[in-house]
């Protein structure tokens, strides 16, 4: 990964060539993710640096220029303005070949947790979720009301009544909630590159849809194709699915049919036998020949 830090202050030109290589990269990759690169430590972006040489080029520089560079190609590039929103903290722009949703768990895997800070923004809901606490009753009890925290006293020590969402994904945190969740152990923040969205193609993938939980998602497939299986087979609709598993249904049906109605087919004639054969000697058995 080349990672491209522009210079942009007092050399107009300078600025022309950052806002030129912009252009290019743009109508080079077609897929662009949106980054803001606040508290991104340096060792951190090292790793994913040498993770993906080869693979992506990051560009840092204002956002001024990048609306420029935006603005210049959006003619050649099916709505790439609509990234423009999505620019916040301290943006900057990836430019790959690589699937959206690979790029984007590539990144996740990279983070790690860190505690909020006052001034920082929810990256997402961030709930105190129920449970003890290591607290003796006092001050903290009407802290975590101050948030809507429903509290009680359980063997000497504050406990949390019930799951609060505390803050929402985009809130502006204040230095009372920061100190709460750090008191309380937890780290809602992550530290790493962070993907507002990504652009392919004409469409912006937020991260509400670029955060999918792998299995969940092919449980639902699963279980979607369960239920158009038996929505063809109840139905009666053949098709290159359906037709074996209708075919094995109609067999097991017509068997029970031919049984119940003791009807001589070579599927049946074996188990028919059988079933006389046994009434036989169940008769013989009740008359006691």
């Amino acid at each position: 990964m080349r990672t491209i830090m522009a210079k942009t202050a007092h050399v107009a030109q300078e600025k022309k060539d950052v806002v030129a290589q912009m252009q290019k990269l743009m109508q080079d990759y077609p897929i662009v993710a949106i980054l803001n690169m606040e508290s991104m430590p340096a060792p951190q972006m090292q790793k994913i640096r040498s993770q993906m040489r080869g693979k992506a080029d990051i560009l840092m520089t204002k956002r001024r220029l990048m609306k420029i560079a935006i603005d210049k190609v959006k003619d050649k590039k099916k709505n790439i303005e609509a990234i423009i929103p999505h620019l916040k903290g301290m943006p900057a722009l990836l430019f790959t070949k690589d699937n959206p949703f690979a790029i984007y768990k590539f990144i996740g895997k990279n983070k790690s947790p860190a505690p909020a800070k006052a001034g920082q923004e929810a990256p997402k809901d961030i709930i105190v979720p129920a449970g003890p606490t290591p607290f003796a009753p006092g001050p903290i009890i009407g802290e975590l009301g101050a948030f809507k925290i429903k509290t009680g006293v359980e063997n000497g020590k504050v406990v949390i009544k019930q799951d609060c969402v505390v803050a929402k994904a985009g809130d502006k945190i204040n230095a009372a909630l920061a100190s709460v969740l750090t008191r309380l152990g937890i780290q809602p923040m992550e530290i790493g590159l962070d993907i507002t969205a990504i652009y392919e193609d004409g469409m912006i993938y937020t991260r509400s849809v670029l955060d999918v939980d792998e299995s969940q998602y092919i449980a639902n497939v699963l279980q979607a194709h369960s239920w158009a299986l038996n929505l063809g087979v109840e139905a009666g609709i053949f098709n290159t699915v359906t037709t074996e598993v209708m075919l094995q249904k109609a067999f097991r049906e017509s068997k029970a049919v031919a049984l119940e109605g003791n009807i001589l087919a070579d599927a049946v004639v074996g188990e028919l036998l059988a079933k006389a054969e046994a009434e036989a000697s169940s008769i013989k058995s009740a008359s006691g020949a």
